[in-house]
């Protein structure tokens, strides 16, 4: 009988100051189900895409050990595979978006039991021009700060590190003028904020209903936020965002499968909390059902 092989990559940075001792529990875990065990940890940035690239079609299960952006490049290094195994996740981040929509515990042997135990379920993967996202991207206000937020900050503050940090960017809040092509339609306009997303929750500020979002249906969730004329029509966009209520407003919701975006302005972009540099066209697709994941 072969044995199955499980990898863990391992961000060491991500959640240090939370206690070592679980991750040790969930490793024992995978042992005990009769997996052969290779940690990897990281060490630079990327890591996590050259070791799930190099090691993954030789393995069955890979487990991504740490925060969102380590969920992202362990998923961008699975996608340049043919033979995909497996997609584990262990969240030690801060805010865990993606791991909050899909109900995995923030604790490391309870998460490892729910990779265990759980169900198998596909997963659309997003593509940003050569790069992949697998719950968000998105650009304009906000969006520099799940980027930008030291470390330490994030570790110690959670969701409060990114909303400090977002602050920052009221001064200078500002729109931009894009020309955005979803599905068909063409919407020319100035916007605050964009993201296109697969996830009930994006910097775990903005919430999406659950009911509106299917993690496998080869759609993404848009929406843009138009640039207020009058402080009321501020007031009225910040009401039905907190109040969810994104098909009002002037609020731009769709569920669409592919876009194109333009722009003449300096755009930077956030895929997943990783920094993606301004390009003046950003083509966005849907890989429907690309990966599978233990839940």
């Amino acid at each position: 009988m072969v044995q199955k092989k499980l990898l863990m990559i391992v961000n060491p940075t991500a959640g240090r100051s939370k206690p070592r001792g679980p991750l040790f529990d969930a490793a024992a875990l995978f042992s005990q189900a009769g997996y052969l065990l290779s940690i990897r940890q990281t060490e630079s940035p990327g890591d996590a895409i050259k070791i799930a690239a190099e090691c993954g079609e030789d393995t069955d299960v890979v487990v991504a050990v740490g925060g969102d952006g380590t969920l992202n490049q362990t998923i961008s290094g699975l996608m340049s595979l043919e033979q995909r195994p497996l997609l584990g996740y262990l969240p030690r981040g801060s805010t865990n978006d993606f791991a909050a929509s899909l109900h995995i515990s923030s604790d490391p042997a309870a998460a490892a039991d729910q990779i265990l135990h759980g169900q198998r379920r596909a997963l659309d993967i997003g593509r940003w021009n050569e790069r992949y996202f697998v719950y968000v991207a998105s650009f304009g206000a906000f969006t520099r700060s799940s980027y930008t937020a030291p470390q330490a900050a994030k570790n110690a503050l959670g969701h409060l590190a990114y909303i400090l940090e977002g602050m920052k960017d009221l001064n200078s809040l500002r729109p931009y003028q894009i020309r955005l092509t979803a599905d068909g339609e063409v919407l020319d306009g100035s916007y605050l904020f964009g993201a296109v997303c697969n996830s009930t929750s994006i910097g775990g500020l903005m919430k999406l209903n659950p009911e509106r979002v299917v993690l496998d249906d080869g759609k993404f969730e848009l929406l843009l936020i138009p640039s207020p004329r009058t402080p009321q029509d501020l007031q009225n966009l910040v009401l039905a965002l907190l109040n969810q209520q994104y098909d009002r407003e002037g609020l731009v919701f769709r569920h669409v499968s592919s876009l194109h975006l333009e722009t003449q302005e300096e755009l930077p972009w956030s895929l997943d909390g990783e920094y993606a540099a301004s390009v003046p066209a950003v083509e966005i697709e849907n890989h429907q059902r690309s990966l599978t994941m233990l839940l």
